[in-house]
């Protein structure tokens, strides 16, 4: 069964999805459809801190999440938990990261359908160049979740 919690965040609406004792999907905005309303204890958990990192009081999430994906996917997502608060990395070196440098567009599909943004921080990956590139949510929230971390991205 999954159990889906919907919480207010500074990026609108989340929605954080739960199955099997873990987090599978935050999905942006209120997506319920298909899914049990839940109150439980591990929803209630990550609401917590999610208030926490978006007041500037968490800087790393300590969440059982169980993301769905292929092989490639699950390196990708691995490597971004591996990309520390405040910090951002490239696709090109997110792709040297999981060993296949050549990688790049791969890994930006890759980060595209993280089933666990915010959680698993693929705002944390920009262009070559440092400018801000493609992120599910849209610009406007990679910038946000970028500025939550001090970052000032230009």
């Amino acid at each position: 069964m999954k159990y889906a919690m919907v919480i207010h965040s500074p990026i609108g609406p989340l929605t954080l999805v739960e199955e099997d004792a873990a987090l599978t999907e935050l999905r942006f905005g209120n997506e319920t459809q298909g899914l049990l309303p839940g109150d439980t204890p591990l929803l209630r958990e990550a609401a917590a801190q999610l208030a926490e990192y978006f007041s500037g009081r968490r800087k790393a999430f300590d969440l059982p999440l169980r993301p769905k994906g292929t092989p490639f996917q699950l390196r990708c997502w691995d490597a971004l938990l591996q990309i520390p608060f405040g910090e951002t990395r490239s696709y090109g070196q997110q792709a040297a990261m999981i060993g296949n440098p050549k990688a790049c567009r791969a890994v930006g599909m890759a980060n595209h359908h993280n089933p666990l943004p915010v959680l698993i921080p693929c705002h944390r990956v920009v262009g070559a160049n440092g400018s801000l590139t493609g992120y599910g949510g849209g610009l406007g929230i990679k910038k946000t979740l970028l500025q939550i971390e001090r970052m000032k991205p230009e």
